[in-house]
């Protein structure tokens, strides 16, 4: 089958961890992907961008297998995460639009791709028939020989004449009884982000932390720089992806600090809650406003709750916290992970300026202090 031999070239290339959101023309690739390689299955593809960011800064060799239109959700965090860290990222991407395609809607952005991926300057191969396959392997060394994404264009020429996969995901009963009561008060808080870090930091010990960016990674930086510590200095909602992937590829225990706001603009949370990464804590500093773009209100402001929203993702370890003593508390209690913290605070920055580091400098020694702990396959 097509569909064994691009997984087997994937092997070959080293690839140990798939990241993926599945497209019909290539759906038994799709299928088969689980059977050989650990593979998270994505809700959006933009966190796969993350996730495959993480899992390479602590040692995993990723890829991204994904129809093509999902590149127009990754572009801004191909450019803002992998281009600026120069993190490699090969994306082997199912051609829409341009082979015996029914639907519109997918011409009139994959037509365009190709001159979207050139006026971006991410290197791309196109594979029109299986005898092309070993461009994907051409494009998977680009990505890691260069630190930089790199695209393969596959059409659905390729898969064309391959049987069914007979191997299919076990489809289990999903009948099950939910027994669940919520009942929170939350106060005023007191807080603001900088006094939440502040108490944050010495329960740190020796975690890799991937903290949010604008101000909580300034304030984190100023508040305490660790070579642990992952500063985001782009790409919104990718802090969490981030984190899970490092989670994902290390023994070392993982803190996310992250925000209400790019919480609620990622889909990666139930993603996180069914892999189950037992190293892993996400702290939410709610303030209920976008802070580093001019506290505007967020849903979190009155509205949304995000312990009952994560709560509904899957997690089962949460805590709400509002002082500092209550942070400590439930930073101890929670280690059984994944676990969720939220923080309800009060909008207010600091005056931290911008954090004094290159994107490299805070890449290589973050690498070089985590990939110790790297789980080796």
């Amino acid at each position: 089958m097509h569909e064994d031999q691009c997984i087997d070239l994937l092997l070959d290339q080293g690839i140990n961890l798939a990241v993926s959101l599945p497209c019909d023309k290539a759906k038994d690739l799709f299928a088969l992907l689980p059977f050989s390689l650990e593979t998270v299955e994505l809700l959006r593809e933009e966190d796969g961008v993350g996730v495959c960011a993480g899992a390479y800064l602590a040692g995993r060799r990723p890829a991204m297998v994904i129809q093509s239109s999902g590149l127009g959700n990754m572009l801004n965090a191909l450019l803002s995460l992998s281009r600026t860290y120069e993190l490699p990222l090969p994306v082997i991407a199912s051609w829409r639009g341009v082979y015996k395609e029914t639907i519109p809607a997918q011409v009139p952005f994959n037509a365009a791709l190709p001159g979207i991926l050139k006026a971006a300057d991410i290197p791309f191969v196109i594979v029109d028939n299986p005898s092309g396959f070993d461009r994907i392997r051409e494009m998977i060394e680009t990505a890691y020989r260069s630190h930089t994404p790199a695209v393969a264009l596959i059409s659905p020429h390729c898969w064309e004449g391959t049987p069914v996969s007979e191997r299919e995901e076990e489809i289990t009963d999903r009948s099950r009884k939910i027994d669940f009561v919520h009942e929170r008060t939350i106060p005023s808080p007191t807080m603001t982000r900088l006094d939440a870090i502040r108490s944050i930091v010495p329960h740190l010990h020796d975690a890799a932390v991937v903290s949010n960016i604008g101000f909580p990674s300034k304030e984190l930086f100023w508040t305490e720089d660790r070579k642990e510590n992952f500063y985001m200095l782009g790409s919104y909602t990718q802090a969490s992806p981030v984190g899970f992937g490092i989670a994902l590829s290390s023994r070392r225990r993982t803190i996310i600090i992250d925000g209400d706001g790019s919480l609620l603009g990622t889909a990666i949370l139930p993603v996180i809650a069914a892999k189950k990464p037992r190293n892993l804590t996400i702290a939410c500093l709610d303030n209920g406003v976008f802070g580093s773009t001019g506290n505007q209100m967020t849903p979190a402001y009155r509205k949304v709750d995000l312990e009952l929203y994560v709560r509904a993702c899957g997690f089962e370890q949460t805590a709400k916290v509002t002082s500092a003593e209550e942070i400590g508390g439930a930073i101890a209690s929670l280690e059984q992970g994944p676990s969720f913290i939220h923080v309800v605070i009060r909008p207010g920055n600091s005056d931290a300026p911008n954090i004094p580091l290159t994107p490299h400098e805070i890449r290589d020694r973050f690498m070089k202090t985590i990939r110790n702990d790297a789980i080796q396959d």
